[in-house]
C-alpha cells in the first residue's frame, strides 16, 4: 500500500514538472523573441568606435587642427559570400582584383588574425569613395564600415610644431596594455605625439549579434556591455597663428630656425624649422607614403626639426653670457677697461677682432663685440683659482651655464630636444690631460669651439637677459578647453640663472647699443620700439658661416624674446638680425610701417640659401 502511494506521488511530481516545462517553453517560443534571437545566433561581434582626437587652436582660438572622417573597410573573412559579386565591389571602391584577393589573404596560423575575428580590408576611404560605395554595402555580407579620423590644417602652417599621426606599430600595441589595437592612428611628432595622452580620446565599443548566417541580428544585450567613445582634450597652444605664418613666410628659401618666446611666460610665440613643409600632406591618405619618401629623401630636410634637435656654436651671442658669469664670479666689473689692437695675440697666433675704438666696459664690449675683451674675461674666469688650477675655475662656470638652461635639456615640449654641449674640466683633461690651460678653450668666450646651443636654448637666452635673470620652461601649450585639466606643473616653475639683478643692466645696455649703431645693420633698429639684441657668427668650416642674433623688445617689459639661425649666410647682420627685427615688429605692431623696412622685407623674404652650401672663402 505504502509503495502504491510513493509511485503516485512520484507520478505526480514528473506531470507537474512537465506541464511547467510545456508553459516555459510556449513562454519563450510565443511570447520572447530573444531566446529565438540568441538560438539562432552563432556569433558576437565586437565593433570599436573610434573617439575623435582633441581640436588643437592658437592663443587667439584660431583653429590650428581639426578633424576629418575617413573610413576603413573591415571585413569578417568566414561571413563572406563566396558568390559575391566581386567586379562590382572593386569598381566601387576602386581598386583590382589583384588588390581584391592580396587584401583578403592573411597568415591564418598567425595569433594576429582569425578567419571569425574582424580585421582591416582597405583602409584610409575617402569620405567621397565610401558614400558610393554605402548604397551597395547590404549586397557584400561580412563588410562593414569603421569611421576614423583623419587630421586636416586649414592653414597649412606649422608642420613641425603641430607633427602628425600615423597608424600605431605592432611594438607599441604589444606595449599598450590593450591601449591600442590594429589599426589605430597615433601622434608621433610636434604636439600631437608629446600630447598624445590627450588628445586621442577614448574608444568605444559595440557589442553585435550575428546569426548563422554571418547577419546582425541586434546589439548584445540591448547594447547593456556597449560604451561610447569619448572625445580627446581640446588643447589651446601657444602658438600665435599670425606671426607663425610671417615667420614661416619670410623664412623660406632658407635653412635654418625662428624661435619666438613671451618671456614672462616662457610660451611660445611661434617656432620654424625651415624649410618646412604642409602639414595636409601628411595626412591620413593614399598619397601620405609618397609625399614622406620624397621629403625623407630631399636635400634640405624638411621633416628634421631645427628647432631644438640642431645644434650650433653660438658665436658672439655667447659674448653675453661670458659677460653676466664673470661679473657673478667676481673676475669682472661691469666698467672694467680691456685695451684691443684689433686682436687677441697667444703663443704666436692671433685671433682677429672687428675694427672698434677700445672698449671700457662691458656694455661697449658687446656693442661693439670685441673678441679680445670677451676672450680675456672667460680666460680670467677659467683661471680664477690660479693658473695651474683650471679645472676648478672651469667647473663654476659650467654651473652658472647650467642655471642658464645651457648644456641639457631644457624640457620643452619637444620630442627629441638636444642638450647642445658645454664642454667640462673632464672633458679637457681627457683630451690634453692633466695639464691643460685655459688658452686650451679661449675659443669659448666667442662663443666658438666645443660649445653648442639650439636656437630654442638661445631664445630662452634672449627671454633670461630680458627677464633680468630667470626663465621658465619654454612650451608650446597654453591650455585645455577643459579648465579643469592643467598643464603640467614644470611650465609654471620659476627658475633662475644665478646671476644677480643688477649684473644684467650692462649687458641690456650693450644689446641697446648694439642694435641702435651700425653692428647690427641699418636696417634692423625699429623705429618708435626700442631692441635690444646681440649677432653672432656660428663658424661653420670648410663652408659658409651661420648667421644668428638673439634679441627681446621692448627694453622695458619685454613682451617678446627671439633667436633666428639661419645657416650659410655669413654675419648675423646681414640677415638674421633684420629678419628677427622684422617679425618682432610684426608681433608688437601688427604691421611693418617705415618704407625702407617694407622694402627690406621684401628683400629678405626672396632670399634664398638653399641647395648645397657654398665652401668658405678663403
Amino acid at each position: 500500500m505504502k509503495s502504491e502511494y510513493r509511485i503516485r506521488i512520484i507520478q505526480l511530481i514528473f506531470i507537474l514538472s512537465a506541464f511547467v516545462l510545456v508553459i516555459k517553453a510556449a513562454q519563450l517560443q510565443l511570447f520572447d523573441s530573444s531566446f529565438r534571437l540568441r538560438a539562432d545566433a552563432t556569433a558576437i561581434e565586437k565593433h570599436i568606435i573610434s573617439p575623435a582626437r582633441g581640436i588643437i587652436y592658437d592663443r587667439n582660438g584660431k583653429l590650428l587642427v581639426n578633424n576629418d572622417p575617413m573610413y576603413d573597410l573591415m571585413v569578417t573573412y568566414n561571413s563572406i559570400n563566396p558568390n559575391m559579386d566581386t567586379a562590382k565591389f572593386c569598381n566601387l571602391l576602386g581598386i583590382d582584383k589583384a588588390t581584391f584577393i592580396t587584401n583578403l589573404t592573411k597568415d591564418w596560423a598567425s595569433k594576429r588574425f582569425s578567419k571569425s575575428i574582424p580585421f582591416p580590408f582597405l583602409k584610409k576611404i575617402e569620405p567621397i569613395t565610401y558614400a558610393r560605395f554605402q548604397e551597395s554595402l547590404w549586397e557584400f555580407p561580412g563588410f562593414f564600415p569603421q569611421l576614423r579620423i583623419a587630421r586636416g590644417y586649414p592653414h597649412h602652417h606649422g608642420a613641425n610644431v603641430l607633427g602628425y599621426i600615423r597608424e600605431v606599430d605592432q611594438k607599441r600595441i604589444d606595449n599598450s596594455d590593450g591601449l591600442y589595437s590594429l589599426g589605430d592612428y597615433i601622434g608621433i611628432t610636434g604636439l600631437e605625439g608629446e600630447y598624445e595622452r590627450f588628445l586621442m580620446g577614448r574608444k568605444g565599443i559595440q557589442y553585435i549579434m550575428k546569426d548563422n548566417m554571418g547577419r546582425p541580428v541586434g546589439p548584445y544585450r540591448n547594447g547593456a556591455q556597449d560604451s561610447i567613445p569619448i572625445s580627446g582634450l581640446d588643447m589651446i597652444s601657444s602658438i600665435d597663428l599670425d606671426l607663425q605664418t610671417y615667420a614661416e613666410d619670410i623664412m623660406k628659401g632658407k635653412r635654418g630656425s625662428v624661435v619666438a618666446i613671451e618671456p614672462e611666460t616662457g610660451e611660445i610665440l611661434a617656432a620654424v624649422s625651415s624649410p618646412s613643409y604642409d602639414p595636409n600632406l601628411l595626412t591620413i591618405n593614399q598619397n601620405r607614403g609618397k609625399a614622406f619618401a620624397e621629403m625623407l629623401n630631399d636635400y634640405d630636410k624638411p621633416l628634421y626639426n631645427r628647432i631644438a634637435q640642431a645644434k650650433y656654436p653660438p658665436g658672439s651671442i655667447f659674448k653675453t653670457v661670458v659677460g653676466l658669469t664673470a661679473m657673478q664670479m667676481g673676475v669682472l666689473t661691469p666698467n672694467r677697461s680691456i685695451p684691443c689692437s684689433g686682436a687677441y695675440y697667444y703663443r704666436g697666433g692671433k685671433i682677429k677682432c672687428h675694427h672698434h675704438p677700445p672698449p671700457i666696459s662691458v656694455s661697449q664690449a658687446l656693442q661693439y663685440s670685441c673678441n679680445t675683451y670677451f676672450i680675456t674675461v672667460l680666460r680670467d674666469a677659467v683661471d680664477k683659482y690660479g693658473f695651474t688650477r683650471p679645472s676648478k675655475g672651469l667647473a663654476e662656470l659650467d654651473r652658472h651655464l647650467y642655471d642658464f638652461g645651457l648644456g641639457h635639456p631644457l624640457g620643452a615640449d619637444m620630442m627629441h630636444e638636444t642638450r647642445g654641449n658645454i664642454p667640462t674640466p673632464e672633458y679637457y683633461e681627457k683630451i690634453y690631460g692633466k695639464g691643460w690651460r685655459s688658452t686650451y678653450m679661449m675659443f669659448i668666450g666667442i662663443g666658438q669651439g666645443e660649445i653648442q646651443m639650439s636656437t630654442l636654448q638661445i631664445a630662452n637666452l634672449a627671454a633670461i637677459i630680458a627677464n633680468r635673470g630667470f626663465y621658465y620652461v619654454p612650451h608650446l601649450i597654453k591650455g585645455f578647453k577643459n579648465k579643469k585639466v592643467l598643464i603640467p606643473p614644470t611650465f609654471r616653475e620659476k627658475h633662475y640663472s644665478g646671476v644677480d639683478a643688477k649684473f644684467y643692466t650692462p649687458v641690456i645696455a650693450g644689446m641697446d647699443a648694439a642694435v641702435a649703431s651700425k653692428w647690427c645693420g641699418w636696417s634692423t633698429p625699429i623705429p618708435g620700439i626700442i631692441l635690444c639684441g646681440k649677432t653672432g657668427t656660428s663658424q661653420n668650416p670648410p663652408y659658409q658661416d651661420h648667421a644668428v642674433f638673439m634679441a627681446f623688445a621692448p627694453k622695458d617689459n619685454p613682451k617678446i624674446a627671439i633667436a633666428v639661425l639661419i645657416e650659410n649666410a655669413g654675419f648675423g647682420a646681414q640677415s638674421a638680425a633684420p629678419i628677427a627685427s622684422l617679425i618682432v615688429e610684426k608681433y608688437l605692431r601688427g604691421y611693418i610701417e617705415a618704407p625702407y623696412r617694407v622694402e627690406r622685407e621684401k628683400e629678405m623674404t626672396k632670399l634664398n640659401l638653399l641647395g648645397p652650401p657654398k665652401r668658405e672663402k678663403k
